[in-house]
């Protein structure tokens, strides 16, 4: 298995509706040197200003943004390069709610399937059964900045479920 650390930054809060603009994933393991960083030109005329404002990009940055589908090709084909013994990739964010919802749509709807299958796992969720308290939060484990590029976002992120190991979960990376 190789866990796969993915943050997105869209410009609303739904896919289709709305755009993936873009993401990062990070190889969970120590050296974290493994990265992939992805821009989606918007597929949708709709976005809210605010939620684009987050990405620090503008609107008319990401018109010029390269083309969904390729990038999402060019996702899979480094996701392929990554995988480890037995071939299976776990999909890990801060907010799987979210992220997975608009990189499965991504991979569904332009490749027709998704390289990390049917399921995703949330790191929140993880750490507070590690901790036994459901109101716990795992951010002060991440070393890098949360600057909402989401290379440095998925960087912290695998920082802490690796913490998160030393800490005792039990997970094989």
């Amino acid at each position: 298995m190789t866990y796969i650390s993915v943050d997105i930054e869209a410009d609303g809060p739904i896919p289709g509706d709305y755009s993936m603009i873009s993401f990062g994933a990070v190889v969970v393991e120590p050296a974290l040197d493994r990265t992939f960083a992805g821009q989606c030109k918007p597929i949708s005329e709709q976005w809210v200003p605010e939620a684009l404002a987050v990405s620090g990009h503008t609107r008319e940055q990401t018109l010029g943004f390269p083309d969904a589908k390729a990038e999402m090709q060019r996702f899979a084909a480094w996701l392929d390069s990554v995988k480890g013994p037995g071939g299976r990739l776990i999909f890990i964010a801060d907010n799987n709610g979210f992220d997975w919802m608009f990189v499965c749509w991504y991979f569904h709807h332009f490749l027709g399937k998704n390289p990390f299958g049917f399921s995703s796992q949330n790191l929140g969720s993880l750490y507070k059964g590690l901790v036994k308290d459901a109101a716990k939060s795992f951010k002060h484990l991440r070393k890098t900045t949360h600057t909402h590029d989401p290379v440095d976002d998925a960087r912290g992120n695998a920082e802490a479920l690796l913490a998160m190991q030393k800490q005792g979960l039990a997970i094989k990376l």
